[in-house]
């Protein structure tokens, strides 16, 4: 990191840079590096000045410690006012290469209002700046960003036993096999390596380092100095979140196992339903701003993963710092609890879970501890997936008098629903996502508090009963796709009970028959309502017709094995005209398998697509040609076409010849995959496409064809692409099914 820096400091059109990171990352021993290290040893800087921003901002201190170090007597300064200091400063630093080094920033500092020039005006002069938030790195409209990684395994390693000292690691051959799961635990973290580091250093048999790493495991917060100088230093980031509403979110991820992947559209699901996103009736308002809260989060490196990416994790020890927060710092211990991999939980191990408001259970085995049915009566939320059973215990839910939030997902042998969960009257959410329930009982009509139904992936479900969900008056979310095939016994009727659902704003559903498509097509309703839609099979289905002027809160369109279907129309209605001007614009995703689509030129009436996934599709010649209404129309939009697309996948397209008629910008496009395609000859693509943003071409042929024109060598990819920064870059001559050429271009800045 330290000679990436140092590099761009070196770059006369690098002048600011920010480095951000989660708290305990380093940062600030980053910048005492460079400050020592690269500052420190160069004679071409007159002045460095080091300041400690932190929040809130003063700007009048900022001022004395810059004014401190340049030579000016105290008397044109002192007893000034900020604005009067702020001229004096700028005199000063105008006449020399000056470099600001500003630690812990939390905000956006006005660098004018201090004093500080122009940068544009000081060739030789720099500011590096350190956060926890990529967000203060757009405010202060830094020139280069980077963020402070944890350390790899070996870095942590040798951190570690240097804190810990050779004589204890060498005491004993177990203590350094020890030594190197504590490390593990830490997950890079220098912060945490630190403290663990100086706290092992005092113990010396083997028995105490296992004693330790079970603490450690078991409860961190209780860990020597993990409760008082770790967690303190982490929860800053923590405390400066924006509101109450952020903060609760951010504390729930810890409900979450240690190192687990967690898809976005799963949290926000739950963060409904425990109602933290409350304040919006519309499940989209509220699902858009539980993509702002991941989105902040990031940002605040409270949870990692690209802002732009549909999953998330959190670091192993800002997770127990949050767990830690969850449980009152640590008053309530037993107020949540989350296992994971538990190959049998003891009868005596749930009892201890009686006070506790959350539970959360993965891949374990609870058949025998439930069968005391404990009594859980302060218990809102309980998350059980993959626990290995065909059914619950009877009596296990009796005793739950508060439980708002059930999920019983991922539970693939579970075949039975217990009917106690119908006499939950607190239940607000209930997701049974990828179980293999057979009936839904009539009972269900039962929980009127029910705001979420999830069914999902239920392939084994044979009955839900007439007039239950609509005797749910509550319920505003409502997902029911590629479910068991009895749902089309009875599609019409399912549609005609969504459809009198009052609150009811979200659904996501396939449909399997025309009749159902019809209903769909027929009920303004619906297609207000419907946000995730799959048309699967639909025997009879030659031309879908959708209405443009109505499908507004439609984000994900699929078409599923409908042999039969030929075409897609749009009827424009009054939106006839620009394609800027349509109301089609909340749809990101659209999927098509095993359809006899000619083309999808309908798409250029998607102008926020970003995923579009095209396979098993014989008939298919090109992805955009021509509609009925002329190449006119397309021509004169063409710049909109594709604009935000991120990914194409073409799979198994043999008759495909083209994307588009000629090439198109894709100033999104990250990713293009073609197999199978073997007409497909040139991919619409030029020097001009995906600027800045292209990163992997992946494609091979059948029958021993490739690519041709400028698509069939390396040399004329590079002709193509030399100016792009491509991370990753494959290119396919290749037979059937095998890599025959592979071809990496760096990064070209």
């Amino acid at each position: 990191m330290f000679e990436k820096v140092r590099r761009c400091l070196e770059d006369e059109q690098v002048r600011s840079i920010g480095l951000y990171g989660i708290g305990g990352v380093g940062k600030t021993t980053l910048l005492q590096k460079i400050n020592n290290e690269y500052f420190g040893k160069r004679n071409d800087f007159d002045v460095v000045i080091w300041i400690v921003v932190s929040k809130p901002i003063n700007i009048g201190n900022i001022q004395d410690v810059i004014l401190n170090k340049l030579p000016t007597p105290d008397d044109k300064w002192k007893n000034r006012s900020k604005e009067e200091k702020a001229v004096e400063i700028c005199k000063l630093l105008k006449a020399k290469n000056f470099v600001i080094l500003l630690d812990d920033m939390w905000e956006r500092l006005d660098l004018w209002e201090v004093g500080i020039p122009h940068l544009s005006d000081q060739t030789r002069s720099r500011v590096v700046l350190t956060m926890r938030s990529e967000r203060v790195c757009d405010e202060m409209e830094v020139h280069e960003r980077m963020r402070v990684e944890c350390l790899t395994p070996d870095e942590a390693f040798s951190l570690f036993c240097d804190k810990v000292g050779e004589n204890i690691l060498n005491s004993h051959p177990d203590i350094k096999r020890l030594a190197k799961i504590v490390v593990e635990e830490c997950k890079g973290l220098p912060l945490a390596l630190i403290v663990i580091g100086r706290s092992m250093a005092s113990r010396k048999t083997p028995r105490e380092w296992e004693q330790a790493l079970q603490v450690l495991k078991s409860y961190p917060a209780e860990f020597s100095g993990m409760g008082d100088q770790v967690f303190p230093i982490l929860k800053f980031s923590y405390d400066h979140l924006d509101n109450d509403t952020i903060k609760s979110c951010f504390l729930y991820c810890s409900i979450f196992p240690e190192d687990h992947t967690i898809k976005n559209e799963d949290l926000i699901d739950l963060w409904i339903g425990e109602g933290f996103l409350n304040k919006f009736v519309d499940i989209h308002k509220a699902r858009n701003q539980g993509e702002e809260i991941i989105r902040s989060l990031k940002l605040a490196c409270l949870l990692e993963g690209d802002v732009s990416k549909d999953t998330c994790k959190m670091h192993d020890v800002i997770r127990d710092m949050a767990f830690w927060l969850s449980c009152e710092s640590g008053e309530e211990k037993h107020k949540s609890f989350v296992l994971e991999h538990v190959e049998l939980i003891e009868a005596n191990e749930i009892v201890e879970w009686k006070e506790a408001q959350r539970i959360s259970l993965w891949d374990s085995n609870i058949n025998e501890g439930l069968s005391l049915s404990p009594r859980f009566l302060n218990l809102q939320t309980l998350i059980l997936r993959n626990s290995y059973m065909e059914s619950l215990p009877i009596r296990f839910f009796q005793s739950m008098p508060v439980i708002r939030v059930l999920d019983l997902s991922h539970n693939e042998e579970l075949v039975e629903l217990p009917l106690e969960i119908c006499r939950l009257k607190s239940l607000e959410y209930l997701n049974l996502t990828r179980t293999n329930i057979k009936r839904m009982p009539m009972e269900l009509k039962n929980l009127t508090k029910l705001r979420c139904l999830m069914l999902d992936y239920v392939w084994m479900l044979e009955v839900i009963p007439s007039n239950v969900i609509s005797c749910l008056p509550n319920l505003q979310m409502f997902r029911m796709l590629d479910a068991s095939d009895i749902v089309e016994h009875d599609e019409v009727g399912l549609l005609q009970e969504l459809e009198c659902l009052e609150y009811l704003s979200w659904i996501s559903i396939s449909l399997l028959t025309v009749p159902a498509v019809q209903i769909y097509l027929n009920s303004l309703m619906l297609q207000k309502r419907i946000r995730d839609l799959d048309m699967m099979k639909c025997p009879g289905l030659k031309v879908v017709e959708l209405p443009l002027s109505t499908l507004e809160t439609l984000t994900v369109l699929r078409f599923d094995h409908c042999n039969d279907l030929e075409r897609v129309k749009i009827n424009m209605g009054l939106s006839r005209g620009h394609i800027s001007n349509s109301n089609f614009h909340n749809l990101v995703e659209v999927s098509i398998d095993e359809c006899q689509f000619l083309d999808l030129t309908w798409l250029i009436y998607a102008p926020s697509l970003e995923f579009l996934w095209v396979q098993n599709s014989r008939e298919m010649e090109e992805i955009i040609g021509s509609d009925e209404y002329g190449d006119s129309e397309i021509d004169q939009q063409n710049l909109s076409i594709f604009s935000r697309l991120v990914t194409l996948w073409l799979h198994d397209l043999p008759n495909l010849k083209s994307i588009y008629k000629r090439p198109l910008p894709f100033p999104s496009l990250k990713q293009i995959h073609v197999r199978r395609c073997p007409n497909l000859r040139k991919l619409s693509l030029n020097s001009n496409s995906a600027t800045n943003t292209l990163k992997e071409i992946m494609g091979n042929q059948a029958g021993g064809r490739s690519w041709s024109g400028r698509m069939t060598t390396s040399s004329a990819f590079h002709s193509v692409f030399q100016n792009k920064r491509v991370v990753e870059f494959y290119v396919m001559e290749v037979c059937w099914n095998c890599w025959v050429s592979f071809i990496s271009f760096p990064p070209v800045f």
